[in-house]
């Protein structure tokens, strides 16, 4: 492979747990233990990501021997020494104590084109953290964690990379439903990528620790290193930190409620110090609309994690991080004033993110009015969120309200049993709709076909016409269990371009079919992986 900038800033940073064999335990006063990745003597690599590119590797590299060793964790470049981070977390709203990479374990890190990448290999055996998992993981939850990580990229949502997807050739024994049916499934391992892998819960551990120390080395590191744009010290730096953790925080839950991805499992040990999206799990797309639906079938009763709910979850994470920080910053109406200002700031974020995904530009005072009414309707009906803004599109001033349902109507899961009533409810809210649409026409000075062309690409670029919806993983899932990865490639291909039309793609461009309404893994799924 090409000489690897090997620069392992957190380990060189931090202390390591004294502690160097690889068994369950706790501990106290470090950041991470060493952990070497089980050697599969029968691994097999079945897909590499575009990513390869951009960390530098070329063609040739990425079909070498040596590439293949080290995203399946066999081989590595001199100096590596793998290991597992430590963290805690609360685990739905409950306090969980010390967490930490129980199925990952970090590679090294590399510095490409002034970008740092750290390797992690998910489902490479245990570490000092596996608690009574084994340290592996299975080719379902893998194959949606890596096809679903580089989807997001290519959405424009701050989120991890995969770069490489295997088989681990062994067989692991899982428990899916959690129903006492354990079966056994092919083993597999995702190389993650991202600048860093530190999580709200690394601070967390050592404030409930006291370990001082520990927090302001953690603290120190991570600014230095992620936000060196902070150039004051003291109080006043780690105030600015959590501040920008805090609007990091923000940006990507509003991508999340643009694009109606569901994380499901929104724990503080999953939460991305740098703002990214983390930890691939029961996560979904909304198909109807419904700000109740979560894709956890763990939270289906209390539905924490709900679509409606994750801006509110994002706050109360956020406050879990600044009672932890407090140690280092002890001014709690300075952290106060940050966080009343996400809940500020959401309200002006949404509104615009709405009104983007609308095609409304210039903003009017009734514009809350005209959403709120949306959102209500869109929840009445099982309505496709996607395919409903792909197709709102479409409508222009220029058309009546009979022709702009026309087009809505395709986004009905069950447009033969839409009542009258509902149906009229719609045309009373497309003749709102195309009301403001004239004004925005009018405000613009464009004639009708040039408004309609232009309102059509501003809205094309922010409702995707593709996402990776349950079924379709699973879809991928039953063919890669029986050796067969078109289909994966496939999909791959589409998910790079989620807002070109892509018309090779149409027959993914439709209602989720009713088959999968309450099929396993297409609907809800568990945390087992």
């Amino acid at each position: 492979m090409h000489n690897i900038h090997i620069d392992n800033s957190f380990t060189d940073a931090l202390p390591q747990d004294p502690i160097t064999e690889n068994y369950t335990r706790q501990v106290t006063g470090t950041a991470y233990s060493l952990a070497q990745p089980v050697e599969f003597k029968k691994s097999q690599v079945i897909h590499v990501s575009k990513l390869a590119r951009e960390l530098g590797f070329t063609d040739e590299e990425v079909q070498s021997l040596a590439f293949k060793n080290v995203v399946t964790g066999r081989e590595f470049p001199d100096g590596v020494a793998p290991y597992a981070m430590v963290y805690a977390g609360h685990q739905f709203g409950n306090w969980a104590g010390q967490l930490g990479d129980g199925r990952a374990i970090n590679l090294f890190e590399m510095v490409h084109n002034d970008q740092r990448w750290a390797l992690q290999l998910k489902g490479a055996g245990p570490t000092p953290y596996s608690r009574n998992g084994d340290g592996f993981a299975v080719l379902r939850s893998s194959i949606r964690e890596h096809l679903c990580s580089e989807a997001m990229h290519h959405l424009g949502v701050p989120t991890t990379r995969s770069l490489s997807l295997s088989l681990s050739g062994q067989q692991v024994l899982r428990d899916m439903l959690y129903d006492g049916h354990a079966a056994h499934e092919k083993g597999a391992i995702v190389c993650r990528v991202a600048p860093s892998f530190i999580r709200f819960g690394n601070f967390e551990l050592a404030a409930a620790q006291g370990n001082t120390d520990v927090l302001k080395q953690l603290t120190d590191y991570t600014i230095k290193t992620f936000y060196s744009q902070i150039t004051t010290t003291g109080k006043e730096a780690y105030l600015q930190f959590f501040k920008e953790v805090t609007d990091r925080t923000l940006e990507m839950i509003i991508h999340w409620q643009r694009i109606g991805f569901v994380h499901g499992v929104m724990n503080t040990d999953n939460m991305s110090i740098l703002g990214l999206t983390i930890d691939y799990g029961p996560y979904g797309w909304l198909e109807p609309y419904d700000h109740g639906w979560t894709p956890n079938t763990t939270d289906r009763q209390n539905k924490r994690y709900r679509y409606g709910a994750q801006p509110e979850i994002g706050l109360w994470n956020l406050l879990q991080l600044a009672n932890a920080l407090y140690e280092l910053i002890d001014d709690g109406p300075a952290l106060e004033k940050i966080l009343n200002s996400y809940k500020e700031n959401y309200q002006t974020k949404h509104l615009d993110m709405m009104r983007s995904k609308m095609g409304l530009s210039r903003p009017q005072e009734n514009d809350r009015e005209l959403i709120a009414t949306l959102e209500h309707h869109l929840q009445l009906h099982e309505t496709d969120m996607t395919i409903f803004f792909r197709e709102l599109a479409q409508v222009d001033p220029q058309m009546d309200t009979d022709k702009a349902f026309l087009h809505i109507s395709m986004a009905f899961y069950d447009l033969e049993n839409l009542s009258e009533p509902h149906q009229w409810s719609w045309l009373e809210w497309l003749e709102s709709y195309l009301k403001r649409l004239q004004k925005e026409q009018d405000e613009s000075g464009l004639d009708g076909i040039a408004f309609a062309k232009a309102k059509q690409q501003q809205m094309n670029a922010v409702n995707p016409k593709y996402v990776f919806r349950n079924y379709i993983a699973q879809l991928i899932i039953d063919d890669a269990d029986k050796g067969d990865y078109t289909l994966l490639n496939e999909v791959y291909r589409m998910l790079q371009r989620p807002y070109d039309e892509q018309p090779e793609f149409d027959k993914w461009y439709d209602l989720r079919p009713d088959w999968a309404r309450t099929k396993v893994g297409c609907s809800m799924l568990s945390c087992s992986s």
